[in-house]
């Protein structure tokens, strides 16, 4: 079920500028007073949060080890003070230390 998001109304019937959210199927009809304090409101008409291509979410799968791997980069994670292991890849050394 989606979730709406209402603007609670003045007296004149204009937005004061609070906001409540609700969850709600498709099928019930828009609310006119907020269930809590029974204040007059209306649906507000927002963005949809959706991941598109520049999401968060697409980015994380992007940068993910298996998709590095897969587009032939090598990822190295540190592993302790001036260690890191190779995580992602097939070339380059499997661990990289100051001490070498």
């Amino acid at each position: 079920m989606p979730t709406y998001v209402y603007e609670i109304l003045n007296t004149k019937g204009e937005p004061t500028g609070e906001t409540f959210e609700q969850v709600q199927s498709m099928k019930d009809a828009a609310l006119t007073r907020q269930p809590e304090t029974n204040k007059p409101c209306r649906r507000a008409i927002v963005a949809p949060n959706i991941a598109g291509n520049w999401s968060p979410l697409k980015a994380k799968s992007a940068l993910s080890n298996k998709n590095l791997e897969r587009l032939g980069f090598t990822k190295y994670e540190r592993k302790g003070k001036g260690y890191m292991e190779r995580v992602a890849g097939k070339e380059g050394p499997t661990s990289i230390s100051a001490d070498d």
